[in-house]
């Protein structure tokens, strides 16, 4: 095998089904201790704790986050694994590996009336690109879709007439995602204003299925959409820190929020694991405190205190 790296992302890809941007963060985590061991003079078969224990604290001295760091001790001992199934290698030293604590995570997001403000904000701009992009906006906060499934989004997916979608998400498993009246509107007025002008900046006139394109007519990337949401916040003067997965995450919480199953949202969002699902439990009191209340017998009853003080 030429190139074990390019090997290893080969079978992320195909075999694994990995999500574009694991396998390019993974990658990116495996060149950075290919250089590391380089600049250490320690072959890629050499490696033990002690090797280990150094790359940890090099990362850390750079102030690498633990979350980044977990992250690429997870890509390494993939990456090890995968070479001792290939024969590269006899063992996996990143086994015994430990990743560190980190703090639980919870996602930013957006209510209700900061998405009411946001496409109100977008809708004043006279640019024409603020077709495309309200359609964006207003897709993302009414299907919570991912970035890639976004840009993948093509015009035989979607199925206006009865505002659902077929997505292929993570390891192309698909699922049937609904939008919303105010959505479908938006992406129709795009698709029928200002995508075939788009189209027509392609210089080679390439055909294209793919919903979402840039202002040379050629389909989105993932950082292409990042960096639309990015100018959406300067166009309209408002700080947002907009990103795809705050806009996925507005989307969850809101349907959480109005009372929705959470294995409902599950599937909308195309998660394997409730576990996945039940970080946007923390974002929404209004439910903790109503479940509270059908479970609780006392919790709708004022005590006699309650009413002196009331």
């Amino acid at each position: 095998m030429d190139n074990p790296i390019t090997g290893f992302v080969t079978y992320l890809k195909y075999q694994r089904g990995f999500s574009p941007a694991t396998v390019i963060a993974y990658e990116s985590d495996v060149v950075d201790f290919s250089e590391f061991l380089l600049n250490e003079g320690v072959g890629v078969n050499e490696v033990n704790q002690e090797v280990i224990r150094q790359y940890l604290t090099t990362q850390l001295e750079k102030k690498i986050s633990k979350r980044t760091l977990r992250r690429r001790i997870a890509a390494l001992r993939h990456y090890y694994k995968w070479r001792v199934n290939n024969k590269l290698t006899e063992i996996n030293p990143f086994l015994l590996t430990e990743s560190p604590r980190v703090g639980e995570h919870f996602p930013s997001v957006l209510y209700e009336e900061d998405t009411k403000t946001l496409l109100a904000a977008n809708a004043k701009r006279d640019d024409k690109l603020m077709i495309r992009d309200q359609a964006i906006l207003h897709l993302l906060l009414a299907s919570g879709l991912r970035a890639s499934e976004t840009v993948a989004l093509t015009l035989q997916d979607i199925d206006f007439k009865n505002r659902i979608m077929r997505i292929r998400g993570k390891r192309n498993k698909e699922r049937l995602v609904p939008f919303s009246e105010g959505a479908r509107s938006d992406l129709q007025t795009y698709i029928n204003e200002l995508r075939p002008q788009l189209l027509a900046e392609d210089k080679f006139g390439r055909p294209t299925g793919v919903v979402f394109l840039n202002a040379n007519g050629r389909p989105l990337t993932t950082r292409g959409l990042e960096y639309i949401l990015k100018s959406v916040e300067n166009k309209i003067g408002a700080y947002y820190d907009l990103h795809p997965h705050l806009l996925r995450h507005s989307f969850a919480t809101d349907l959480l929020s109005k009372g929705a199953d959470l294995r409902v949202i599950q599937e909308l969002l195309g998660h394997e694991s409730i576990a996945t699902t039940q970080i946007y439990t923390h974002v929404s009191p209004t439910i903790l405190k109503s479940e509270y209340a059908k479970a609780h017998p006392r919790a709708q009853v004022k005590s006699s205190e309650d009413e002196d003080e009331s």
